[in-house]
């Protein structure tokens, strides 16, 4: 990979962020696919590096949270007794996304790949917290753990509201890959007083459809999907670099990171490779 030109190094990038699987850009690249995977290790790892580096002390008035189901290896009802309670390692089954997204400048502030749990849901509003520097109002649906995590962390000083859909299906419907509708939505105020007419996951919500098309494992109802738990956490680290400091959002006219004030241009790829430790913000 280190004897690549930057020229190909970029196109590998390109390919990785607008939804190509791995076997598709090695035949695309006329390579390796061992190579495109290790393109996809350095890249996730520096993405990692930029986005711990620069956004911080984020200034927020609506923040949506929301999580996005992938799986890793099998899905969990292929998983046998011993991969599904008694792995150390955890990586097999379902894996979900938590995202944590601006709803005026669309940053996506934060993220957490790992299992649905209370320990990850309040790692994932702590790393949040930690990375606002204002009092905000938040909205998440109704996933049970968020109101212990969010009242721990913030106590009181932040306006929460939970959005709750409440879906019209019989008890005995046939499995489908379309959504079931929704019978009404309930707004739950639950933290100091948010304001109902700002409460919503509607920017999260169409956050998750740019993440499946994308990102190539995250597409549903095909044989694309994460062999190992590390590659989807690089490959989601890739796309949110690629989204916050890239992708020129055709609403904003800018990237979210140039909307949100910390980025004062445009990245490139090139930029994105010679990123070092010392650059506190773009130039």
């Amino acid at each position: 990979m280190n004897k690549l030109s930057i020229e190909k190094q970029t196109r590998i990038l390109s390919l990785l962020v607008e939804g190509n699987s791995i076997r598709s850009i090695a035949r695309i690249m006329n390579g390796d696919k061992k190579t495109v995977i290790r393109m996809l290790e350095m890249a996730g790892k520096k993405a990692l590096e930029i986005h711990d580096t620069l956004v911080n002390n984020v200034k927020s008035n609506l923040v949506q949270c929301d999580e996005v189901w992938a799986y890793v290896g099998k899905k969990q009802k292929q998983l046998d007794l011993e991969q599904r309670y008694y792995s150390d390692k955890n990586e097999l089954g379902d894996q979900y996304t938590f995202v944590a997204m601006d709803a005026e400048t669309k940053l996506v502030i934060n993220f957490l790949i790992g299992k649905r749990t209370y320990e990850n849901t309040i790692s994932f509003i702590r790393d949040m917290n930690a990375r606002i520097m204002t009092r905000f109002q938040l909205t998440t649906d109704s996933f049970q753990p968020y109101y212990n995590a969010v009242k721990r962390t913030f106590g009181n000083e932040i306006d929460y509201a939970q959005i709750h859909k409440v879906f019209n299906e019989p008890e005995n419907a046939e499995k489908r890959y379309s959504p079931a509708q929704i019978k009404k939505i309930q707004i739950i105020p639950l933290i100091g007083e948010p304001k109902l007419h700002h409460v919503s996951t509607s920017y999260i919500e169409r956050q998750n459809l740019t993440m499946r098309m994308q990102m190539r494992r995250f597409t549903r109802l095909t044989n694309a999907f994460s062999k190992k738990l590390e590659n989807l956490k690089y490959a989601v680290a890739l796309h949110f670099f690629y989204y916050n400091f890239i992708r020129v959002h055709k609403t904003l006219r800018a990237t979210p990171a140039m909307k949100a004030g910390i980025a004062n241009s445009f990245w490139t790829w090139e930029m994105f490779l010679g990123f070092e430790n010392e650059y506190k913000k773009v130039a």
